[in-house]
C-alpha cells in the first residue's frame, strides 16, 4: 500500500465514518437518499464509488453476480452498459430483473435496489460507446465477452 492509498483511506475515513452520512429515512425519496450518499462516496476519494454488483439469473433461474460500473441514474432508473451478446445481457433479456449492490465499506454503507430491468434506446448506448477512448472501443468491438477461452 502507497502513501496517496493511505491518505485516501484517512481522508474517507474522516469525512465517512466521523462525520457521518444523513441516515435512511421513511418519508425520505430513496433516489435522493442514493444521490445524496453517492456524492458523498465520490468528494471522499473512494476508489471506483461507481463500482457496484449485477445480479441476475437465467430463466431457469440460475444466479450470476459481476462488477459493473454505474453510469448515471435518475428516477427512472439505474444505467450500466454491457455488450448485448454478454451473459449478464442474455439473462436480462430472458429474465428481466436484477438486482444491485453498491458496497462502501469506509463509509458504512451498503444499498441494495432491486427491480425489473429495461435495455436502454440504440441512440443512448451508442451515445455512451462514443464517449469511451478509443482503445477502449477497439477492445469492446474485438471481445467476445462471456465466452469460455480456449486453451
Amino acid at each position: 500500500m502507497n502513501i496517496l492509498h493511505t491518505l485516501r483511506i484517512l481522508k474517507t475515513l474522516r469525512v465517512g465514518v466521523f462525520k457521518g452520512l444523513p441516515m435512511a429515512d421513511q418519508d425520505r425519496d430513496p433516489v435522493e437518499l442514493f444521490g445524496d450518499w453517492y456524492e458523498t462516496a465520490n468528494q471522499c476519494g473512494l476508489y471506483l464509488p461507481e463500482a457496484m454488483v449485477l445480479a441476475t439469473s437465467t430463466s431457469s433461474g440460475e444466479p450470476s453476480a459481476r462488477m459493473v460500473l454505474l453510469k448515471g441514474f435518475d428516477n427512472d432508473g439505474f444505467v450500466f452498459y454491457t455488450n448485448y451478446r454478454s451473459r449478464k445481457a442474455v439473462e436480462l433479456n430472458n429474465n428481466p430483473k436484477a438486482a444491485l449492490l453498491f458496497h462502501w465499506n469506509v463509509l458504512q454503507r451498503q444499498i441494495r435496489i432491486e427491480g425489473d430491468v429495461q435495455q436502454t434506446t440504440v441512440e443512448e448506448s451508442t451515445e455512451y460507446f462514443k464517449t469511451r477512448p478509443l482503445g477502449s472501443r477497439f477492445a469492446a468491438w474485438a471481445s467476445r465477452q462471456s465466452d469460455v477461452l480456449s486453451t
